[in-house]
């Protein structure tokens, strides 16, 4: 049996989006039911990074730098930061976290809440409707793919899951920002933010490899019941087939010409 290629997702309001190390696939369903389908291969890929706390914003980066092409291949794409209410949230949310930085409350407290703020937009953005269940969709294509039919709506390997590793990486490395001079305080929660990223994506990898492990399962409690209760649905036929033409197109590419793969 072939190795199985590394897949991850994003939905969207009308289709799902997975990518490979190389390439990329996105499907939607128009007003008329139409199907349609875009693919091609990656302009930046994050493998070539190595720096283990660069690995995951040039991860982040790689998946940013896929979304405008898949807007100028497919333009009827509709993804989540374009809905009004998800744009609204963000702004609320930044403002909110603006104030408490000139609160009274302890640093700490203050990075913990501003953390949890900053994923209301996303948990927002994908709780309910289409976009949650293109949200289940996409993980339950995947999911089949590397497990077989039991897969379910939510996912192990689901972006989520970086909430409990990035509200600690993040509140902890904010309340050490605010400890330095304050002319120097925004380059130093600018560099807090970078480095939670990358610390969260290696706490993520280092869950991934080790499921059964106590302090594992704790980080991951977060992200499963985010997924469980607000970021995705059970899809339909008719979305499950849009997320199933997205992963062929995908691994069609990913494959290549290899006929043993």
């Amino acid at each position: 049996m072939s190795e199985k290629i590394r897949l991850g997702g994003m939905a969207l309001a009308n289709g799902v989006l997975v990518h490979g190390p190389t390439s990329w696939a996105c499907a939607i369903r128009h007003p008329d039911g139409r199907l349609e389908v875009a693919s091609a291969k990656k302009r930046f890929t994050a493998a070539r990074v190595g720096i283990p706390l660069l690995r995951g914003p040039a991860r982040l980066a790689e998946a940013m730098a896929v979304l405008p092409e898949v807007k100028r291949a497919l333009p009827a794409a509709k993804l989540p930061m374009q809905d009004g209410r998800t744009l609204a949230s963000i702004l609320a949310a930044a403002v909110t976290v603006r104030g408490l930085r000139g609160s009274r409350l302890h640093p700490m407290t203050q990075e913990l809440v501003a953390g949890l703020l900053s994923i209301a937009p996303a948990a927002l953005a994908l709780r309910g409707g289409e976009l949650a269940a293109y949200h289940g969709a996409e993980h339950i294509s995947i999911g089949r793919y590397e497990h077989g039919e039991s897969a379910q709506k939510e996912h192990e390997r689901c972006g989520g899951h970086l909430v409990g590793p990035l509200l600690a990486t993040t509140a902890v490395g904010n309340a050490l920002a605010s400890l330095a001079p304050e002319r120097a305080r925004n380059h130093a929660r600018a560099a807090a933010q970078l480095g939670a990223i990358g610390a969260s994506t290696e706490i993520f990898g280092w869950m991934t490899r080790h499921p059964e492990n106590a302090i594992a399962q704790a980080l991951s409690k977060p992200g499963h019941e985010l997924q469980h209760r607000f970021t995705t649905a059970e899809p339909t036929a008719e979305q499950l087939e849009v997320a199933e033409a997205a992963l062929g197109a995908c691994l069609e590419l990913e494959r290549g010409d290899d006929p043993g793969a």
